[in-house]
């Protein structure tokens, strides 16, 4: 007799489906990094002038570090994009202040896609031992990158611009702005990886200590260089002193159509310049050797109008000394920002011309392009100005005077250059009058506060309608104006020859963490392979 097999049909088998507390907590933890990223960013804007919360840098590149960390370069793409919205938005807000906000968004649209990049090295590279030199490497490479494209670069929100009430200031003497903004950014990663190996001990109740080693002298060697470099910062004179004027004559009003008042600008300086020479003679105040007007103080072009020239000449001859006069100047059908060095008895004898111009302020790239999609963006830039090709410095009875012009001071090169070709002092005539009463004017000062440490030179900043400085080499400011109203400093400088490492050295410290980023990350890339290669041999 045989056995019949009955078989009976099993229940289908459902995929439990996660219930909505556990769906809710996914989205949390997606939405939390994200959001860590976006505040950090702002947290590091906060860390910038005006505000002299230099020390909020650290805890902002340890948030950060946290977003990233054990994140795949994909997710890291993204965190590092909110991080640089974050940063940037709040930071670049005055590139809109007269435009409107698309301009601002663009730009900081174009420039986050750095910071997103940077994200994504830094998550490769924290999984090898002593990442956060690594990561502080490649965050410099980034700004390296950021300053030369595209269009010349924009290095505008360099870490070091945020610290020069900080104590990593001293270090610009040593290696620039690239080894300040090395140190800073170092010691926030440290910062975090000493926090995250001190919750894992707490956790498994073992302390690596060759990590925690690592770590802590990621925090502590940035700190005492910074200490240590203090003996290269000195504001003692080498060549004596000079006495130096600076001419704020203020604008009739602020905003774009600055240039339409360009008569009335020009007045004001003359204007403000014999009021000094008359305080001058009555005693009230020392005899400048040297005069200084801010950029764009005559748009009027004083080599083609006899009437711009003859009131020049009348200031030169009141305040009895030569006066750097910033001008608008058309030659050979080129148009140039220029500095003009007046003599009271000879007139102009030298010329600077800018020569690290603004895109879309001084000239407009892809001018075609941009007309035919808004025929009004051409109009704000008719006709482009021209890059001069050598660096200016001003022999002023005497004093040999570097110029570097507004938009210039963010440039490593360019200030660096006027120091190496003799300057004793360095101006940055600029005019911030388009921006109003925004940060910007704040946020360029400190850029003259870490180049005057940087090369050891008393740094004056001659603006429009302000804030005008005058920055001795140790980078305190001795004197400053308000804003949108005349006024003049006149202070005695020390005269200084000597270079300083930062000088010497030039653009060797940035190429050195260069290489270092690209050695990181080379060697991460080489990590990733190998492991895959494994895993395809296990499988």
């Amino acid at each position: 007799m045989t056995a019949t097999a009955t078989t009976v049909d099993e229940p289908e088998q459902l995929e439990p489906q996660p219930a909505p507390a556990s769906r809710g907590a996914a989205l949390v933890r997606r939405l939390v990094p994200a959001a860590a990223a976006a505040l950090s960013g702002v947290l590091l804007y906060v860390s910038f002038p005006p505000r002299t919360l230099w020390w909020l840098a650290l805890p902002a590149f340890a948030v950060f570090a946290w977003t990233l960390r054990g994140r795949s370069w994909k997710a890291a793409l993204g965190l590092g994009y909110l991080f640089g919205l974050g940063f940037l938005l709040p930071l670049l807000v005055w590139t809109g202040v007269e435009v409107g906000p698309g301009p601002w968004i663009a730009l900081v649209v174009v420039e986050a896609v750095y910071v997103a990049l940077v994200g994504a090295g830094i998550t490769l590279v924290s999984r090898l031992p002593g990442w956060p030199v690594w990561a502080a490497a490649v965050w410099i490479a980034g700004e390296a990158a950021r300053a030369r494209a595209p269009f010349g670069g924009f290095p505008w929100g360099k870490i070091a611009f945020g610290q020069a009430d900080g104590v990593f200031l001293p270090l610009a003497a040593l290696g620039g702005t690239p080894v300040v903004g090395f140190a800073v950014v170092l010691c926030g990663f440290g910062l975090y990886e000493l926090i995250r190996l001190g919750v894992e001990a707490r956790g498994t109740r073992v302390l690596r200590r060759g990590a925690a080693a690592a770590a802590l002298l990621s925090v502590a060697v940035p700190v005492v260089g910074a200490l240590a470099a203090r003996t290269l910062v000195s504001d003692k004179a080498e060549d004596g002193t000079a006495t130096v004027a600076l001419i704020q004559g203020n604008v009739p009003r602020a905003g774009l159509d600055f240039n339409s008042q360009r008569r009335a600008v020009l007045d004001y300086h003359v204007k403000e310049t014999e009021r000094l020479a008359a305080e001058v003679r009555a005693g009230k105040v020392a005899r400048p050797q040297l005069v200084l007007w801010p950029e764009n103080s005559s748009d009027i072009d004083p080599f083609a109008n006899a009437d711009a020239r003859a009131v020049i000449d009348e200031a030169a001859r009141a305040i009895g000394a030569p006066i750097s006069v910033g001008g608008v100047v058309e030659r050979g059908g080129r148009l140039y920002n220029e500095q003009i060095l007046w003599d009271p008895a000879k007139g102009p004898v030298d010329t600077y011309d800018k020569r690290q111009i603004q895109p879309f302020g001084e000239y407009l790239p892809m001018r075609s392009l941009l007309g035919a999609i808004n025929k009004n963006w051409t109009t704000m830039v008719r006709q482009d100005f021209s890059r001069g090709t050598e660096a200016g410095v001003f022999t002023m009875n005497g004093t040999r005077v570097g110029l570097v012009t507004c938009y210039e001071a963010a440039f490593d090169w360019a200030v660096r250059s006027t120091v190496t070709d003799g300057a004793q002092i360095i101006s940055v005539p600029s005019n911030n009058a388009t921006f109003d009463r925004s940060e910007m004017t704040y946020q360029q000062l400190a850029m003259s506060r870490i180049r005057a440490v940087e090369h050891s030179r008393t740094v004056t900043v001659p603006v429009t309608s302000g804030v005008s400085a005058v920055i001795m080499p140790d980078g305190r400011i001795t004197q400053k104006t308000g804003m949108f109203v005349a006024d003049s400093l006149v202070q005695k400088v020390p005269l200084r020859s000597s270079q300083t490492p930062a000088t010497k050295l030039g653009i060797l410290p940035e190429m050195f963490l260069v290489l270092v980023a690209a050695c990181g990350l080379g060697r991460a890339a080489t990590t990733a392979v190998r492991a895959r290669r494994n895993t395809a041999a296990q499988a």
